[in-house]
């Protein structure tokens, strides 16, 4: 498989999910989700989802917990939607990037430099 329609394939994915979760995802536990990448390998098995809860970092273990709940429906929903003989396992996994983009911002803000003479 090419590189390229490995890439499309993950960005078809990307583009369903993030519609599944905001129009069909009813769970409160889903409420504010956000699907930040998809990855898939070369056979098209396996897709490595990232997702994010933009209010709160303690909400972690709820949303993976209600992830793995959905992951059958979700994936039902994707094989309906994405033309593929066999429609990869979908794997969850927490997106820490926008946590650590916040604590760099942090410790910019808190930075104290002299302004130049």
């Amino acid at each position: 498989m090419s590189k390229i329609r490995q890439q499309r394939t993950a960005d078809q994915i990307h583009m369903i999910m993030s519609d599944l979760s905001r129009r069909h995802l009813h769970d409160p536990r889903l409420m504010g989700l956000t699907i930040t990448e998809v990855t898939i390998d070369r056979e098209l098995q396996y897709a490595d989802v990232y997702v994010h809860a933009l209010t709160d970092e303690d909400r972690r273990e709820d949303v993976m917990a209600a992830l793995g709940k959905a992951s059958g429906f979700l994936r039902r929903e994707l094989a309906q939607r994405l033309p593929l003989r066999t429609t990869p396992q979908l794997h969850f996994h927490w997106d820490p990037r926008l946590a650590q983009a916040e604590e760099i911002n942090k410790i910019l803000d808190d930075l104290d430099i002299p302004p130049e003479e």
